[in-house]
């Protein structure tokens, strides 16, 4: 498809609405930015300041410390938990969705349906039963209840987004390389695997994200504060420091700036695997 250039008018009035919306978009995150660099007193000012008028790094550098909101523990914690449920998920999602796509067996419709259900049920409806499991587990105050927990969220998505790009590729990719000596699991890896990496990707960073932005599973399982993720322990840390709003800003840039840069980065990918994946199968 041929792409329309703008010119003249129409080119400054879509520039001029694409600025004011970026502008409405981007200012929470700038509020945020900015509100964390103030004292206390500047926050509350009326009018409001749109520029600190005294830098206060603070509330940043309190972060550094070794209290109940170390800000590299909270940070591996997090890591380790997204970055594990995103393995989890990518690993189990690549052969489920392949195998939804190629084979034809009783209840292939079911399956989907059921992967789109679970994409609907809000968290608190899982809450109660998973504790209970990992209860039984003895898992319970260990990473792995929220890294499995968080698991079940990418899965999902990832295995319905993955078997549009395997439904798309031709069988017959296949059959000529069983004829070149590759058995069904080394074309896979060979042929099918590299031709889905846009819809693996995204479904690695995805899983990535959700992981990451997860305050239920990881406030609900792991009640050791040294353990749990980021996300929980800004919410921790309004309960005990109500009215410090540098320091929980603060601490949400931080929990911000790895999303940011996975989007700044990786967008190519995005971009391409959600369009793709959209418009196949």
């Amino acid at each position: 498809m041929d792409e329309k250039k703008l010119t003249g008018k129409k080119n400054i009035e879509y520039f001029i609405i694409a600025i004011v919306l970026l502008a409405i978009l981007l200012f929470p995150l700038y509020w945020t930015i900015v509100t964390s660099l103030k004292t206390e007193q500047e926050i509350f000012r009326i009018p409001p300041t749109l520029i600190p008028e005294v830098l206060n790094t603070d509330s940043y550098m309190a972060q550094i410390g070794t209290g109940d909101f170390n800000m590299f523990r909270s940070f591996g914690n997090s890591f380790l938990i997204a970055g594990s449920a995103m393995i989890i998920s990518v690993i189990l999602a690549v052969p489920a969705s392949y195998s939804l796509a190629r084979y034809r067996f009783k209840g292939k419709k079911l399956v989907l349906l059921v992967f789109l259900i679970t994409q609907m049920l809000p968290v608190s409806v899982l809450l109660t039963p998973m504790f209970i499991i990992y209860k039984n587990l003895h898992i319970l105050n260990n990473p792995l209840s929220a890294i499995l927990a968080d698991a079940t969220i990418g899965i999902p998505f990832s295995v319905l987004i993955l078997k549009n790009y395997f439904a798309s590729i031709p069988g017959e990719m296949e059959e000529a390389a069983t004829i070149d000596g590759c058995n069904r699991f080394t074309a896979f890896l060979r042929i099918l695997l590299p031709i889905a990496k846009p819809g693996v990707i995204v479904c690695a960073v995805f899983s990535f994200l959700y992981a990451w932005g997860d305050l239920a599973y990881g406030m609900t399982f792991i009640q050791n504060q040294e353990l749990r993720p980021i996300t929980a322990g800004i919410f921790n840390f309004m309960g005990q420091y109500g009215t410090k709003w540098s320091y929980l800003t603060a601490f949400a840039v931080v929990t911000i700036l790895p999303v940011a840069l996975i989007f700044i980065f990786m967008q190519k990918y995005i971009i391409s695997g959600l369009t793709n994946g959209a418009v196949k199968g």
